[in-house]
């Protein structure tokens, strides 16, 4: 069951990804996950990537299907696989498809999900992070013990930059403008599926599992 997570930053989708990949018995795989492991092991793709992200550069396309489709050639990816954060464009789409139809493959389902811009504001807006250990929390779902003050080492929490409300809208502009058109795309090959992004995680994941057929 090979499988691509599609949904706006903050939506939840990484979540939902390593839920379906527990339950699947199926790696999760994000490209964050294949840069790290390449670059650790110092492969050949790996150094090319690296002296892009060294540079601050954007990791060419191309590239960056080269190492998904390595990735997804390893033996554990044999009874499929979840992509999450990949792909992220169309032409990165259209690579990812040509090199799996080269193999004799192909992605199963796109699953969207969604959640509207000013619910992914508001949840963002709601997380605080621990200054001192890192640990996050949020004031309504994940609420600290006493108000302001980490629950694992007492530091002081804060709203960080990433999740200001202005910060958000503007990653969620770059999101419709980019990798929205993948949802048109998948329609298109018939393997999209939506689910309702605003429901508590188990109802997500619930609808999913339907999807996929438990």
């Amino acid at each position: 069951m090979k499988i691509i997570m599609l949904g706006a930053p903050g939506a939840g989708k990484g979540t939902q990804a390593k839920k379906i990949a527990a339950k699947y018995g199926i790696p999760h795989i994000s490209t964050g996950d294949i840069f790290r492991a390449n670059i650790k092991n110092g492969t050949e793709l790996g150094k090319k990537a690296k002296t892009y992200m060294d540079q601050g550069l954007l990791v060419p396309d191309e590239l960056v299907v080269d190492l998904v489709v390595d990735r997804v050639n390893q033996d554990d990816c044999k009874n499929g696989y979840v992509l999450d954060g990949f792909p992220r464009t169309i032409p990165q789409a259209e690579a990812l498809t040509e090199a799996l139809e080269k193999m004799g493959q192909k992605v199963d389902f796109a699953i969207d999900v969604n959640v509207p811009d000013e619910n992914i504001v508001k949840r963002m807006g709601g997380r605080r992070a621990c200054v001192t250990c890192g640990a996050t929390y949020h004031m309504v779902y994940a609420p600290t013990k006493k108000e302001g003050i980490c629950d694992t080492c007492g530091g002081e929490l804060i709203l960080r930059d990433d999740d200001k409300p202005e910060t958000v809208q503007k990653r969620l502009n770059v999101y419709h403008d980019q990798t929205q058109p993948l949802i048109d795309y998948y329609t298109s090959q018939g393997i999209l599926r939506t689910v309702d992004g605003t429901v508590d995680i188990d109802d997500v994941f619930r609808a999913i599992t339907e999807f996929l057929g438990a």
